[in-house]
């Protein structure tokens, strides 16, 4: 489309067009124009332009498509600002967008979710978390945008996990250590999963190793429902036997394993040297825990010393798998029975 605009030399072009843009005079709707000396800078109002920034012309423009938004937040209109910043993070769990609103926060939940709905690709709904609850570590959720159940299909690397977010516990931010820990195990080991919740660790060894023999345990039946959902689409019934029990119950009865994940970020420190117990010697124990960054240093160390009832162990791995709050992580320990 034809419109004025103010030419100006190449050499001279961005310092012009920052001046322009903070006088509100520049048009951004179009492109800008360009002959081998020259920039045709397209403006809103010729008559506003000081005479010694260049010339006044009229020019072809090419019309300027609106990119896409890169926030959420910039689909929250104009007249629901809201007087609070809002958090810029939130997860992605299948069809289901889940974000976390504090204190003032809270009153914008409608403009948050609907905005939310519009900026994820194929989200269906988004819920409010109030965070984990209980022994079965439930999230404590509520619809904000969208409908349907919190039921859904997780995808991640390559592989889709049955989710039951309102009755089970997931996070879609331990991918990596799904797929870490599932390159590590042998061929013919026994692995055990316990608190496996919806199985994604079992799931994503089973389909890493064939040959691997898991057991999945978990005190939430509706957790070990969803496991059972993914284990029959992949055909894996022979590969992971799925228990509904709790970790104490089932170890003392529980035979030698090679390897062992106990994901019980709060309370697992119970259960460490039960689960030790049952490794053989070479065997390997995944151990999360949420720490403190003020005793992070020798936690490891600790960790070994407090194994030693359950023979000699060595840690080979620790790494911090995401920030959990201002003064703590949710770090991943590798121990290894070397007797």
């Amino acid at each position: 489309m034809k419109g004025p605009a103010l030419r100006v030399a190449r050499s001279e072009g961005e310092s012009v067009r920052r001046r322009l843009r903070n006088e509100g005079l520049l048009r951004t709707d179009l492109r800008i124009g360009s002959d081998p000396d020259h920039l045709y800078l397209p403006l809103h109002d010729a008559h506003r332009v000081p005479a010694d920034l260049g010339s006044i012309v009229e020019h072809d423009f090419d019309s300027r498509r609106p990119s896409a938004p890169r926030d959420y937040r910039d689909h929250i209109d104009a007249t629901r600002t809201p007087t609070v910043p809002l958090p810029r993070a939130f997860e992605v769990v299948g069809d289901i967008v889940v974000v976390r609103l504090r204190g003032e926060r809270r009153a914008f939940q409608r403009a948050v979710g609907d905005a939310l709905l519009r900026f994820v690709p194929g989200a269906r709904v988004v819920a409010l978390d109030d965070g984990v609850r209980g022994p079965d570590r439930r999230r404590l959720l509520t619809v904000i945008a969208g409908a349907g159940p919190l039921t859904t299909r997780h995808r991640e690397n390559g592989v889709e996990i049955d989710v039951d977010l309102e009755r089970a516990y997931f996070s879609p931010r331990l991918a990596y250590e799904h797929a870490r820990v599932a390159a590590q195990v042998g061929p013919g080991e026994t692995v055990y999963d316990l608190c496996c919740g919806v199985g994604p660790f079992a799931i994503q060894i089973a389909r890493a190793q064939p040959s691997a023999r898991l057991v999945a345990v978990d005190a939430n039946p509706y957790a070990i429902a969803a496991l059972e959902r993914s284990r029959a689409r992949y055909r894996l019934e022979r590969r992971i036997e799925p228990r509904v029990a709790r970790v104490e119950a089932f170890l003392p009865t529980a035979a030698p394993c090679d390897r062992a994940i106990l994901n019980l970020p709060h309370e697992g420190i119970k259960y460490l040297s039960s689960v030790a117990g049952r490794i053989r010697r070479g065997g390997t124990l995944h151990f999360y825990e949420v720490t403190s960054r003020a005793h992070r240093a020798g936690r490891g160390d600790a960790l070994t010393a407090a194994l030693r009832t359950e023979g000699q162990w060595t840690l080979t791995s620790e790494r911090t798998v995401h920030p959990y709050s201002p003064g703590s992580d949710l770090v991943s320990y590798t121990l290894r029975r070397t007797e």
